[in-house]
């Protein structure tokens, strides 16, 4: 089935606009949530499959795609406490039911910290190239010294105003935001022109300087593994083998954690598989969905 492109819809929470998108009208409650620097669009080519058998909602986080961009500290704390609960209320007020919730990298973080937030709402969780972390300050001795000198010095250096946004624009730029693709795929044709213009769109919002930079400074907040052992619900673990980001091995130790059931390798793949390579990824969802719905009736 063709992937979605149609214009999102709009959800207001605490007075901000959120955009999200929505296919099928039937069946269990799943809501997918990107990672950093995307949109509800990341889930263009899995919402119409999953939305043959379940109600398949796709939302923006707050301060990024559609979603407002409200200004960091003054009017919002970009937490990931935060996003749990913009997640919970969407669920509860446009979802209204139990969900289950699909995440990609720091969406994964957001998808674990609403289920423990939430254990009454979420009925099961699946993680697909979680992210890490690992420029947290609990995982910052894990790294080599020149990551581990580096990174609090460009943190630091960002949140000089006229430095921070001289950045942003830098890196906002169509040949840059391609090469980053091309690094994160392994599969050179997934990196079209639709994907890149997708993800440079809301770069040019008013606000999303701020959001970028306001991020990229915060080195506290839960790791997952923080959150895994406190389920009260099942995970999915999916991990793309070549992702240079969240390498595998490390996603391996999830396993360790009662609550996650499974993990899955996807062979050949990067850090956003179910873009990359959504024939592979939207059976897994779908056999996924359908033992979990089944298991709770």
């Amino acid at each position: 089935m063709a992937a979605t492109t149609r214009a999102p819809k709009t959800w207001t929470w605490k007075g901000f606009k959120i955009g999200y998108q929505q296919q099928g009208n039937a069946g269990p409650a799943v809501v997918l949530i990107h990672g950093f620097g995307a949109t509800w669009g990341h889930w263009r080519k899995n919402l119409p499959v999953l939305g043959q058998t379940c109600r398949c909602y796709a939302l923006d986080l707050l301060g990024f795609g559609a979603s407002d961009k409200p200004k960091p500290g003054a009017e919002i704390d970009y937490t990931f406490e935060t996003w749990g609960q913009q997640v919970a209320d969407f669920c509860r007020e446009v979802a209204g039911s139990p969900v289950l919730l699909v995440g990609n990298s720091i969406g994964c973080i957001v998808v674990l910290q609403t289920a423990v937030d939430n254990p009454d709402l979420v009925l099961g969780v699946c993680l697909i190239n979680c992210s890490l972390r690992l420029l947290h300050d609990r995982k910052r001795s894990e790294l080599a010294w020149y990551r581990r000198a580096g990174a609090p010095w460009l943190q630091r250096t960002l949140q000089i105003r006229q430095l921070g946004y001289f950045f942003f624009r830098k890196l906002a730029q169509p040949n840059v935001v391609r090469k980053i693709l091309l690094r994160a795929y392994r599969r050179p044709e997934a990196v079209t022109d639709e994907l890149v213009e997708m993800l440079m769109e809301p770069a040019g919002d008013r606000g999303a300087a701020d959001v970028f930079l306001a991020f990229t400074s915060y080195s506290q907040g839960p790791l997952p593994e923080d959150l895994l052992p406190r389920l009260s619900c099942r995970a999915l673990v999916l991990w793309g083998s070549e992702d240079p980001w969240e390498p595998i091995a490390a996603g391996r130790k999830f396993t360790e954690f009662v609550t996650v059931d499974r993990f899955i390798e996807l062979a050949g793949l990067g850090h956003c598989p179910q873009d990359e390579a959504p024939e592979i990824v939207n059976p897994i969802l779908q056999d996924w969905l359908e033992r979990t719905s089944l298991s709770l009736r």
